[in-house]
């Protein structure tokens, strides 16, 4: 049953509606894009078995955030390439795959040893976000591709990093009227 209940909340997000939406409309893949650190929460909060407590689990998933986020902002403002849909100059790396990518990978990380679906599907959601921003014409295949890999290598190095700067007793985690606070001692 645990099992189930794992890959549900992995899941719960289905991407077979994404046919159902329109050719240029956004909606579902901005959603499904971050659908991977959604799970990474909610399978650490239904009490899932991860690789670290709270506070360093959540430092890490900020930390991948944000250098996918400036990654992907540095490469798309000085690449400029046009989008297949000739919106804009914005297309090169796709950022809804690379922020679907580098969850899918924290995913992997934190919950992997629990169960291969966990990352299957992870990974499977990422794959979907990407086919869908090209079959909707926002993106290149090329675009995609680069999003992903740019996506798993942040979070790779941001995974590295973690367990190799940060110990458990050195992060902590603060919530406040104003949102979450993630302190770093040295």
């Amino acid at each position: 049953m645990r099992n189930f209940l794992l890959l549900f909340v992995v899941c719960c997000s289905s991407p077979s509606v994404a046919m159902a939406q329109s050719r240029h409309g956004d909606g579902l893949d901005d959603a499904m894009q971050y659908t991977s650190y959604a799970a990474v929460f909610a399978l650490k909060a239904i009490g899932a078995d991860s690789r670290h407590g709270w506070a360093q689990l959540s430092a890490e998933a900020a930390v991948s955030w944000v250098a996918a986020a400036g990654t992907g902002y540095i490469l798309k403002h000085n690449i400029r390439e046009w989008r297949p849909d000739s919106t804009d100059m914005r297309s090169f790396p796709s950022g809804h795959t690379l922020f679907a990518f580098a969850g899918a990978t924290i995913l992997r990380h934190e919950f992997g040893h629990l169960s291969p679906w966990i990352s299957i599907g992870g990974y499977t959601v990422a794959a979907l976000t990407a086919i869908d921003r090209v079959r909707r014409d926002r993106h290149h295949w090329h675009d995609v591709v680069a999003g992903a890999a740019v996506g798993i290598c942040t979070a790779e190095l941001t995974c590295f990093l973690s367990d190799r700067l940060l110990k458990t007793d050195r992060v902590r985690v603060g919530v406040n009227p104003a949102g979450v606070d993630v302190a770093v001692c040295w």
